[in-house]
C-alpha cells in the first residue's frame, strides 16, 4: 500500500483484526493511516448490548437493531472513511467486504445489501478511482435464495471473479481446493469472450501455495 499511496478500508462482519493481522503487516498500515478497519463483531456487540455512542458517530452497524432495510450508516463510515482527509494522497483506494453473507443472515434485505454495494461502488470505484473487493458464500446445491441473488447480481457486476472451492474427487492432503479465475471480458467489446484460468492450492500455516491442476508435490 505504501508504494502507490493507496489506503484500505475494511469492514469485516465476522472476524477481529487480530485474525488477519498474522504474517500481514496490517497493525503498521493501520498505525500509519493507510488501514481503516471496521471490526463487525464487536460493533454488533456494541448495538445488541447498549454500549454508549460518542456523538455525531452512529456505530455503522446500527441497521441491527432496527427492520434491516437501511445500510446508510455503514456507507456513511465507507465514504467518510476514504474521503475524510481531503487530500490527494487517498489514491486508488481499495474497499475489502469480509463477509457480504453474513449481513443477510443479520436479517439485511437483498436489495438493501445490493443498495449499499451500488453507493460503495460509485464513491469507491466512480468517484476515487478505486476498487472493491467482496466475499461472498455460495454452493450449487443452495436454497437460500436470497443469498443466491446477491451473488449472481455481484457475479454480473464484477469485473474479476475469484471462486474457491474444494475438490469434486473429495480429500486430498496435496491439494486442498480449485481456485477459478474468471476475467471478465470488455462489455464494450461483446465479441470479446471472458477469460478463465483454473488453478489448484494448498493450505499451509501461514500462506497458500498455488500450482496448475495435476502440479502438486504429490505428483511431481
Amino acid at each position: 500500500m505504501s508504494a502507490s499511496g493507496s489506503h484500505l478500508s475494511w469492514d469485516s462482519c465476522l472476524r477481529g483484526f487480530q485474525q488477519f493481522s498474522q504474517g500481514v503487516s496490517l497493525t503498521a498500515a493501520k498505525e500509519q493511516g493507510q488501514l481503516v478497519f471496521l471490526e463487525g463483531l464487536k460493533s454488533c456487540f456494541d448495538v445488541l448490548f447498549g454500549e454508549e455512542q460518542h456523538v455525531g458517530q452512529p456505530n455503522p452497524l446500527q441497521f441491527i437493531s432496527e427492520d434491516g432495510s437501511n445500510l446508510k450508516t455503514m456507507y456513511e463510515f465507507v465514504r467518510t472513511s476514504l474521503m475524510a482527509s481531503g487530500s490527494d494522497s487517498w489514491k486508488c483506494p481499495v474497499l475489502l467486504v469480509d463477509d457480504l453473507s453474513v449481513l443477510l443472515s443479520l436479517g439485511v434485505r437483498p436489495v438493501a445489501v445490493l443498495d449499499f454495494i451500488h453507493y460503495c461502488r460509485v464513491a469507491v470505484c466512480s468517484q476515487l478511482k478505486g476498487n472493491i473487493v467482496v466475499l461472498v458464500h455460495s454452493n450449487d446445491d443452495s436454497e437460500d435464495e436470497e443469498n443466491e441473488l446477491v451473488v449472481n447480481s455481484l457475479c454480473h457486476q464484477s469485473n474479476l471473479i475469484l471462486w474457491a472451492e474444494g475438490l469434486a474427487t473429495g480429500f486430498c492432503k496435496d491439494v486442498h481446493g480449485q481456485l477459478k479465475i474468471i476475467q471478465k471480458g470488455s462489455s464494450e467489446l461483446k465479441a470479446e469472450r471472458n477469460l478463465l484460468r483454473i488453478y489448484q492450492y494448498k493450505i499451509q500455516d501461514k500462506n497458500v501455495t498455488f500450482f496448475a491442476r495435476g502440479m502438486s508435490a504429490a505428483v511431481l
